[in-house]
């Protein structure tokens, strides 16, 4: 019989508490051997030190430290980290790959909330039923005394997809759902027949914007993607146009998305600002055409367990063997492919 291998859990008490209900944590015990302590948010502490010697996989999460090359160095037996959330940008260091060790995230799990919170946004964008809401002298008025938003529709609209990602993918296909509806995409490095498989276009991202009822942004945190929609882009954009932000909110310049909106001629639906959050004195702020969300597009409450569900199946998986299905590489995590 095959001895289970040894694993600590890695995050703080709060997230151990929202990944771990008595069901997941059965079922953890099945599949490997845990000790004392079960889990950890300091990996520096005398006692979880004395632990790591024999730790074979981590399973880790929001709250985990860094697995800095001194961490690293006190676990030789690791050869596993299991990430029950999304990017493990933050979490690893380039030991981890030097040594060898196997990562994989719950970027496809949390995918999936932040994805339906995208279409929510894109239908609500439609309707410029937030922007009415906010707005006290329309939101008690028949609709015939609406002016100066658009189309309020939702069919035959053309939307815009701004990073071909495993959330953007997924929006792709739930877009399908609404009616005539044309789905462009931008992103240099997707592929122009997998996104027409989609039921996309792949374009330009100067072609994309001058075409599109709404804009939603779905690519990665890079150095290259800053203020990737700035006062030029955003120009380019019809008026009435939403922009959608569900990914980082460096992706667009706050001050030149404010200018629009403050104008009347755009709209903004965000889950993510930069800086995050806001400062009080912020144009983004107390404007009716601007909705903000505080980063709540990603997994909550229930939605935590299929993020743990997901990390033990690789888990899993990885005992048996297995081909696991969502292996971070570096090469993956410098282009953004991961996060």
């Amino acid at each position: 019989m095959q001895t289970k291998p040894n694993a600590l859990v890695v995050m703080s008490r709060p997230s151990f508490d929202a990944h771990f209900d008595s069901a997941r944590l059965e079922r953890l015990t099945d599949l490997v051997t845990l000790g004392d302590p079960v889990w950890t948010d300091d990996l520096d502490h005398p006692a979880v030190r004395a632990r790591l010697a024999e730790v074979e996989v981590m399973l880790t999460s929001w709250g985990a430290p860094k697995l800095t090359p001194e961490r690293i160095a006190a676990a030789p037996a690791l050869r596993a980290v299991l990430h029950c959330a999304g990017s493990v940008r933050g979490l690893v260091d380039e030991e981890v790959w030097r040594r060898g060790i196997r990562v994989t995230s719950g970027a496809d799990a949390n995918a999936i909330p932040v994805a339906e919170y995208t279409l929510a946004a894109i239908i609500f964008a439609g309707k410029k039923a937030p922007f009415l809401a906010a707005d006290e002298e329309r939101a008690y008025q028949g609709w015939g005394t609406v002016s100066g938003y658009g189309d309020l529709s939702n069919f035959g609209r053309t939307v815009g997809i701004v990073g071909f990602s495993r959330i953007g993918r997924r929006v792709v296909d739930l877009l399908k759902i609404l009616g005539d509806t044309t789905c462009l995409v931008a992103d240099p490095y997707a592929d122009a027949e997998e996104v027409k498989r989609a039921g996309a276009t792949l374009v330009p991202l100067e072609e994309l914007l001058p075409r599109v009822d709404v804009l939603s942004l779905h690519a990665p945190e890079l150095r290259e993607t800053h203020h990737l929609i700035g006062a030029d882009q955003l120009s380019l954009l019809p008026d009435h146009a939403t922009v959608i932000n569900t990914a980082r909110g460096s992706l667009i310049d706050s001050d030149a998305l404010a200018a629009e909106c403050a104008s009347g001629r755009l709209f903004a639906i965000l889950d993510v600002t930069d800086p995050e959050p806001l400062p009080i004195d912020s144009p983004l702020r107390h404007q009716a055409s601007v909705m903000i969300t505080p980063h709540i597009a990603g997994s909550l409450g229930t939605e935590i367990g299929r993020l743990t569900d997901h990390a033990m199946d690789e888990l899993a998986r990885w005992t048996a063997r297995e081909p696991l299905q969502s292996e971070i590489t570096a090469e993956a995590l410098a282009l953004g492919l991961s996060a």
